[in-house]
């Protein structure tokens, strides 16, 4: 395993802002089309709950390479077994395989959590997280067309699936 995940901290907000705000500027990973600060960032990412972890993925030396979080996928009890996995590496980081360790890690978090189902939600052209889904097993659910405007794009949200533990 190259990485691990720690769970964040009060100052590890900024780094997040950081990342989140690249992909707003410059991607459609993301909907936000303005930029975003900490105050703003604790209601997009899972802060002190004890549930919905959000986590910064870090390096064998110890470096900062992206996030992730398990969040609310409907903040409805009956949903409690489900989860929303997101994934943000810095930008030269990606397609070196953080991704894939980062989701496989998250996967072992959710189960002691209890999570049963994890849930993938990306814009479907965004074929680098299409790819590390895919390669973790996830199945496509969904595909929601036309449900965006970015850069004077069309997007369509794509879902994917992963059961963790079968009834």
């Amino acid at each position: 395993m190259n990485i691990t995940l720690q769970p964040i901290q009060a100052d590890d907000l900024a780094f997040i802002c950081d990342v989140y705000n690249y992909y707003i500027k410059n991607s459609t990973a993301t909907f936000h089309t303005e930029h975003v600060g900490i105050e703003e960032i604790k209601t997009i990412v899972p802060y002190n709950h004890h549930k919905y972890e959000t986590f910064i993925i870090k390096n064998k030396e110890g470096k900062n390479c992206g996030y992730a979080y398990l969040g609310y996928y409907k903040p409805r009890q009956a949903y409690d077994r489900t989860a929303e996995v997101t994934i943000y590496l810095k930008p030269e980081l990606s397609g070196k395989g953080y991704g894939k360790e980062a989701l496989d890690l998250i996967e072992t978090i959710a189960k002691t959590k209890d999570i049963k189902v994890l849930l993938g939600v990306i814009t479907a052209e965004n074929e680098a997280s299409v790819r590390v889904f895919e390669k973790c097993e996830y199945e496509k659910c969904a595909h929601f067309k036309q449900v965006g405007e970015k850069f004077g794009k069309i997007l369509d949200v794509v879902i994917y699936e992963k059961i963790l533990e079968a009834v």
